[in-house]
């Protein structure tokens, strides 16, 4: 197969991508490195296994049902009650924590495996285009690394801006089964993502080179940069690094932005998480992946595929009907009744159905998982206007993404504060990314200073009794924008095999 190197990068992946068995190229204890990977093919392979291991499915469902996203649905079973993420518990033995622990150190894992392999791999240069194949998958499997100690970073670090603060335990090299480590501080693990950061970009090729979207490429790591920096609050970085995005991908009208979530349009997409039939992500949604409209419903995204989550009543109400992101997220089933407040049968009555997910190449609740959008880079825009005193041109990125979504030119924003901009920051990046995924971080690190707290329709609440008796609630004397329960707690599953790490958890927990 050496002419395979002759090959454009696209149809190497794609050559690939129809293997069953990648993710058993390199499981511990039955084939050592060196034997699994022998050749850049070999690497290319290995290369799709740690794709597999990257997933955000345990994070859209957190964010969804301990904010403010979802409301119990008409055939809901307990499912958010039973486990108390609707009634904001949270602690060590929680399944998102556990969840989101495990599935970044596994693609870490994977991923370091993949870099430490590849330094035994000399391409051949007689063989024309294997250093360029070498190149970039050397160069994704960084970004992998790189995203996964990220995701670390954004959910168990209780600052972000402090680097002496504990974050999570950084791993750039294959640690042995009996190694035991404790937490990297914040300044060593965001060391650690931009070296990785740093690689990956020295080795994909300069010019106009691009991958396709469902692959991490240049203007991943140009996005997740932008990212990290916004939660840095190094908003000089981070508007700039968003501005070559944006110059580069357009948001999307409203025909490709309602397209983009049935996975037929790409417009503003820089980077998803391709989702596809019988791969290893086609399958109910667990804490390990899954289809993510089963975050939402049994069968289907219509009122008769057993929804158990509906869109939240102040989620509801808070869109412009005329929105497409609202017509996006409800299903035309869903049967909104707009006295709910007087009705005594609302839960029956005024039900809205999530379609966010709606299914894709014939299976009902599997779509791909968009990771960064255009949009996010326009806001992150608005972040760094507002930050730096620009509150004008804050409200005219606002207006930038309104525009697009409501189809019409809309009304400028006047802010006479900082607080009023990052609140309307705030307040469109719920619209904007809503079922995505970043509701709970967005509250972190914008609450306090937008002046936002997760909000919830008191008969939300009724419902179940979903909000009662939480310690975490907001009431009239109490705001939980700087609650303990932003940062993740320290697994117990990864106390109980790390002793190190037992006197090591987060405050509060």
């Amino acid at each position: 197969m050496n002419n395979i190197y002759k090959l454009s990068f696209i149809a190497l992946i794609f050559a690939f991508t129809s293997c069953d068995d990648v993710t058993d190229i390199d499981q511990p204890g039955r084939f050592s490195a060196d034997i699994a990977y022998q050749n850049v093919e070999d690497l290319s392979l290995g290369l799709l296994g740690a794709y597999n291991e990257v997933d955000i499915t345990n994070m859209i469902g957190f964010a969804s049902t301990f904010t403010d996203e979802i409301s119990i649905g008409i055939t809901n079973g307990g499912q958010g009650i039973s486990d108390g993420r609707i009634n904001y518990i949270l602690d060590a033995t929680s399944g998102a924590p556990a969840s989101v622990w495990t599935n970044q150190y596994d693609a870490i894992n994977s991923s370091t495996r993949l870099i430490e392999a590849a330094a035994n791999i000399t391409p051949d240069p007689d063989e024309p285009g294997q250093q360029f194949f070498y190149n970039i998958i050397l160069a994704q499997a960084y970004c992998i690394r790189a995203w996964s100690h990220f995701n670390l970073f954004a959910y168990f670090s209780p600052s972000y801006t402090d680097d002496s603060a504990l974050c999570a335990i950084a791993i750039d090299f294959v640690p042995s089964v009996d190694d035991q480590f404790g937490r990297n501080t914040v300044g060593e693990v965001v060391a650690l993502i931009n070296a990785d950061l740093d690689r990956a970009e020295s080795l994909f090729p300069g010019g106009q080179f691009q991958v396709p979207r469902t692959f991490m490429g240049p203007d991943f790591v140009t996005a997740l940069r932008a990212r990290l920096a916004a939660y840095r609050e190094d908003y000089a970085q981070a508007g700039s690094l968003a501005e070559q995005l944006t110059d580069k991908y357009p948001l999307a009208d409203r025909t490709q932005y309602f397209n983009m979530y049935e996975d037929t349009d790409d417009t503003e997409v820089i980077f998803k998480l391709e989702r596809s039939v019988n791969d290893p992500y086609d399958a109910q949604a667990t804490g390990g992946g899954g289809w993510a409209g089963a975050l939402y419903a049994f069968v289907n995204a219509t009122i008769n595929g057993s929804p158990y989550f509906e869109m939240s009543r102040s989620l509801y109400n808070a869109f412009d009907p005329n929105d497409i992101r609202l017509e996006r997220a409800l299903d035309p089933s869903s049967t909104p009744d707009p006295n709910y407040q007087s009705n005594p049968n609302f839960e029956n009555d005024d039900v809205l159905v999530i379609r966010k997910y709606p299914g894709s190449d014939g299976q009902p609740l599997m779509n791909d998982l968009k990771v960064f959008r255009a949009s996010e880079m326009v806001l992150i825009e608005a972040e760094a206007a507002a930050a730096q005193g620009d509150l004008a041109g804050a409200a005219s990125f606002i207006k930038e993404i309104r525009d697009a979504r409501l189809g019409t030119n809309t009304a400028m924003m006047n802010f006479a504060s900082a607080e009023e901009a990052f609140g309307a920051i705030l307040d469109e990046r719920r619209l904007e990314f809503c079922y995505e995924g970043h509701r709970y971080l967005d509250l972190k690190r914008l609450g306090a200073r937008g002046k936002r707290d997760i909000t919830r329709d008191p008969l939300d609440c009724q419902k179940y009794g979903a909000c009662e008796d939480s310690d975490f609630y907001p009431t009239s004397s109490r705001q939980n924008e700087n609650s303990y329960k932003f940062t993740f707690p320290i697994p117990l599953v990864e106390q109980n095999g790390n002793a190190v790490i037992r006197d090591q958890q987060n405050p509060g927990y």
